[in-house]
This record gives structure tokens, C-alpha cells and sequence, in this order.
């Protein structure tokens, strides 16, 4: 059985790369997709296809739909969902990813550091697991596939 498992998270970090990492050296069977990660390419899609807009705000609703449409795809044919938040970044995508995913009723794996604790608090209850790192995370899912023998 081969799991999808969509990222959501920041883009500016190497987390994803790390957890796909370790997840292939354990030969965990699991499909990883997510957000566009190239952030140029992701503030430029909607003038990219629609053509050039008019001021910033109509650039910034263009690329916006395009953006929505592709992470909604992606989200309603994940079987599984981990969103990070890290202590660098607002991250208003990753909660409405996380959100998106709870309200879709996929599973979600919250990794979020204590210090994000309370502001989290009520995502953290309506996600399937919370932890605190990414190697935790790799734990939830490598454990989906143990046998139990």
C-alpha cells in the first residue's frame, strides 16, 4: 500500500527534503506532494497564464486561484496530510492547509514546536496527532506500516 502524503508548511526551510529523505532510507512507500515551492514561480502563475494584471493586489488574486485550485486538488487526493510550523515564518497557508485538511477529514500530523503551543492549541486538538519535530513525524509515519510482529 502506498500512501500520498501532502506537505504543507513553509517553503523557505529544507524540511520537506529532510523528511522525504529519511523517509525513502526507511523505504517507507509513500508519495510525497505539496505547494509549490518555487516562491517566484508561485507570486507569478496567475500573470504567467492570465497575462499581466493591472496593479498588485488583482497579480496577488490571480496567482491566488491558481494556487488554491492546485493545493485543493492535491489536499482532497492525499491520504494523509503533516503541516509544519516553524518558529520563523507567518504561516497563514500552512493553517489554512491544516484547517482545510481536518474540514476534508484527512488525517493530519501537526508538527509544531512547544513554544507555538497555545497558539496552536486548538488546531493541535483537532489533528490526529501533534509532535514537535520532523523526525517525530517520520515515527507517526513509519509506524502506519509496521506489521506488529
Amino acid at each position: 500500500m502506498k500512501l500520498t502524503v501532502y506537505l504543507a508548511g513553509e517553503i523557505h526551510s529544507n524540511w520537506r527534503n529532510e523528511l522525504k529523505d529519511k523517509a525513502a532510507a526507511l523505504k517507507l512507500p509513500l508519495l510525497f506532494v505539496g505547494p509549490m515551492e518555487n516562491h517566484e514561480r508561485s507570486d507569478n502563475i496567475g500573470e504567467d497564464i492570465l497575462g499581466e494584471q493591472p496593479n498588485p493586489i488583482l497579480k496577488d488574486a490571480a496567482a491566488s486561484q491558481i494556487n488554491n485550485l492546485r493545493t485543493g486538488l492535491l489536499l482532497k487526493k492525499a491520504d494523509l496530510v503533516v503541516a509544519l510550523f516553524g518558529e520563523k515564518y507567518k504561516q497563514w497557508n500552512t493553517a489554512m492547509d491544516a484547517s482545510t485538511a481536518i474540514s476534508l477529514g484527512k488525517p493530519l500530523i501537526l508538527i509544531r514546536p512547544e513554544s507555538h503551543h497555545h497558539a496552536l492549541k486548538e488546531l493541535s486538538e483537532k489533528a490526529s496527532v501533534t509532535v514537535e519535530s520532523v523526525n517525530q513525524a517520520l515515527k507517526v509515519l513509519s509506524y502506519i506500516f509496521e506489521d506488529g510482529k
